[in-house]
């Protein structure tokens, strides 16, 4: 189901997968046009490497982008959503 609404909002979902074919839902949601944040951290780090792979994967077959939040969270979004990443300041500047 494809979210239809026109007014500029856009649903934001967050999974903690805690088996592998969990993972499959980010790339489900993704497919919904939903922006997801994935947080792997329930996972070991070989199925979350597993994980990564298959949610990048599903992510640019739908021409969807992602960007990695940590080293264990993924930022993954549907196509026409822009992602930024805004640096922190350095320490003392403000």
């Amino acid at each position: 189901m494809v979210n239809s609404r026109s007014d500029g909002w856009h649903d934001v979902v967050v999974l903690m997968p805690e088996h592998f074919n969990d993972a499959l839902e980010a790339v489900l949601a993704v497919r919904e046009q939903r922006t997801v944040v994935l947080n792997l951290s329930r996972l070991t780090p070989e199925l979350a490497q597993r994980a990564t792979d298959l949610v990048s994967g599903g992510v640019h077959a739908l021409d969807g982008q992602q960007q990695r939040i940590s080293e264990m969270v993924l930022l993954l979004a549907p196509a026409g959503v822009a992602i930024h990443r805004i640096a922190a300041a350095e320490p003392g500047q403000p």
